[in-house]
């Protein structure tokens, strides 16, 4: 089972799913780990709802890092700003399917923070407009 899980890590890292930038994207995060060098930019546009209607991320880093941003921002379209704001680690350490080492806990984890960290601005957007 783990070579299925590890052939899909290398899959995303290699193929990332809505990689790139958006035109007018609605909000914005970027962060970095400085650990290892990882980093990562989270754009989101949001419809009328409060829901992602699209978004894309873009960056460097290890598989691990961009293979769970690619992961979980492929789930994160159609989700409410909150909802992505709720999520917790156990939702990206589901989708890579692998045991994760402490060492290696910070670059799975970056996207899921930057991600969060968008929802956030695109919540505080749309609350002042």
């Amino acid at each position: 089972m783990d070579d299925f899980y590890r052939d899909f890590i290398l899959d995303h890292y290699r193929n990332p799913r809505n990689f790139g930038h958006l035109p007018a994207p609605d909000a914005v995060a970027e962060d970095r780990n400085p650990l290892c060098g990882d980093e990562m930019r989270v754009e989101i546009e949001v419809d009328d709802a409060g829901n992602v209607a699209d978004i894309r991320f873009s960056g460097k880093g290890c598989a691990i890092s961009q293979a769970s941003a690619s992961m979980l921002v492929e789930s994160a379209k159609g989700k409410s700003l909150e909802s992505l704001i709720a999520l917790g680690e156990a939702s990206v350490l589901e989708n890579v399917g692998i045991d994760i080492s402490p060492t290696r806990m910070k670059c799975a984890m970056l996207g899921l923070s930057v991600l969060k960290s968008a929802a956030l601005a695109g919540l505080a957007k749309a609350g002042s407009e």
